[in-house]
């Protein structure tokens, strides 16, 4: 069974199929994921605050980032996986940029995501000479949260609204593949996925855009302490372990577990 290409990933915007993009971080879920049929998997640093529990995503480190990576690719038997880039590990040089955006290709990633527009265009530029592919991401930048003043939608104002677009033709320019937009009004999600030839992948942008991410555990309602507008819960699951735990632990307590058929005569 072959790998999802870039190509054949990027051709869905042509046919007009939509493309579901979720995040995974290990072997277990990167099976599942597959086995429902998705064909695009991001190793997102959103693990620093589901897996790691911090607040934020600034944190999680290269190291981090290479060993869900390798998890997953491994794991992965048809899914196109996207190795995200953490904080710091692009934004020194190019130089920097390019040897860490090909140590997650080295990790079995097909592609890296990096967050920034303008101030990025020149390592996507590098990357992609190189034959590393890049997926951009424009809007609501969660590296930058200190400095947009915390998670709050993007592009509301009209002249924030057109660098938006142009850093989305910017990246374009510069080879990236597609480009996520995040927490950016409808309107503005429908220009960018209109004018661009590349896939867009919202998270927070309408239903507009060519595709759509989500965080695995947002979405199987296992991480509930801060949940956006744009997350949409398709299971419960935390409250399905809070009650087999507690199962458990009462059947322990009282000696109902375990019974003969869970022991050995």
């Amino acid at each position: 069974m072959s790998h999802l290409t870039i190509p054949e990933f990027q051709q869905q915007k042509k046919q007009g199929k939509k493309i579901t993009v979720v995040t995974a971080y290990d072997a277990l879920f990167t099976r599942i994921v597959e086995q429902a049929g998705l064909e695009v998997i991001l190793v997102g640093d959103s693990l620093g605050m589901v897996v790691q529990g911090k607040t934020n995503t600034l944190s999680v480190t290269m190291e981090d980032m290479l060993y869900h990576t390798q998890i997953v690719a491994s794991a992965a038997q048809r899914a196109l996986v996207i190795g995200d880039m953490p904080f710091l590990s692009y934004q020194v040089s190019v130089e920097e940029a390019v040897r860490n955006a090909g140590r997650f290709l080295q990790a079995g990633a097909a592609a890296i995501k990096l967050e920034g527009g303008f101030s990025v265009v020149d390592r996507v530029e590098a990357m992609t000479r190189f034959g590393i592919p890049v997926m951009g991401h424009l809007g609501m930048t969660p590296q930058s949260v200190n400095q947009s003043g915390g998670y709050r939608v993007q592009g509301k104002d009209p002249s924030e609204a057109e660098k938006i677009l142009c850093e989305a033709k910017a990246l374009e320019e510069a080879g990236a593949f597609a480009v996520v937009l995040e927490c950016v009004p409808t309107s503005l999600a429908n220009t960018i996925t209109q004018e661009l030839s590349i896939p867009t992948i919202g998270i927070g942008a309408g239903k507009v855009c060519d595709g759509q991410v989500l965080v695995l555990y947002d979405l199987l309602g296992l991480f509930d302490d801060f949940v956006p507008k744009f997350v949409k819960p398709y299971a419960h699951l935390k409250a399905d372990a809070l009650q087999a735990l507690k199962r458990y632990k009462e059947e322990v307590e009282c000696g109902a577990f375990p019974s003969d058929a869970e022991s050995y005569q």
